[in-house]
């Protein structure tokens, strides 16, 4: 049996969900998403909470029953808190700024980068060398704060380059005279 799967969602207050066949949607203050779960698995809403069962007890259902547990929470938490991903960016002359649309970075290449934002993401740049990712989806977050990352990662020599907040850049040594 699945430890995590077993146990039910709570529904914070202002959290609606939907049930249709295996697609579940939630709704709450920070907007609406919708997760599939796996076809092994059931959805049953009662008394403000979600329990999921699987159809079938062996090893690959239960697998996708944790699984299922995790995407329909994190769909809960999504819609109610959101995600957010925090972004530093450390270097001479790098920065960051939101125009419009898209995301404009200057990063020591010889031209800005300019990022357009998916929709169902909010950015923001408290500072200059801080970019915040904000949304629902646990996923789309993460991917774009990588995507985001991955235009000039953290070097190991003098550790410039875009890094997650909190994240440790183990520096090199240099050259030896």
């Amino acid at each position: 049996m699945s430890r995590v799967g077993r146990n039910p969602i709570e529904l914070p207050k202002g959290v609606e969900v939907r049930l249709a066949g295996r697609a579940v949607t939630a709704k709450g203050k920070m907007g609406e998403h919708s997760v599939m779960i796996d076809s092994s698995v059931e959805a049953a809403l009662a008394d403000g909470k979600i329990t999921l069962r699987p159809r079938v007890d062996d090893k690959e259902t239960r697998v996708r029953w944790g699984t299922a547990h995790s995407l329909v929470r994190g769909l809960v938490k999504g819609v109610n808190e959101g995600f957010t991903v925090n972004l530093e960016i450390v270097g001479v002359g790098y920065r960051a700024a939101v125009e419009g649309e898209t995301l404009a970075l200057q990063l020591g290449f010889s031209h800005d980068l300019r990022y357009p934002i998916p929709q169902g993401i909010k950015i923001r740049c408290e500072r200059p060398t801080m970019i915040s990712v904000t949304g629902v989806d646990k996923q789309k977050v993460g991917q774009v704060a990588a995507e985001i990352r991955a235009l000039r990662r953290p070097e190991p020599y003098k550790g410039k380059g875009i890094r997650y907040k909190g994240e440790y850049v183990l520096q090199k040594e240099g050259k030896k005279k």
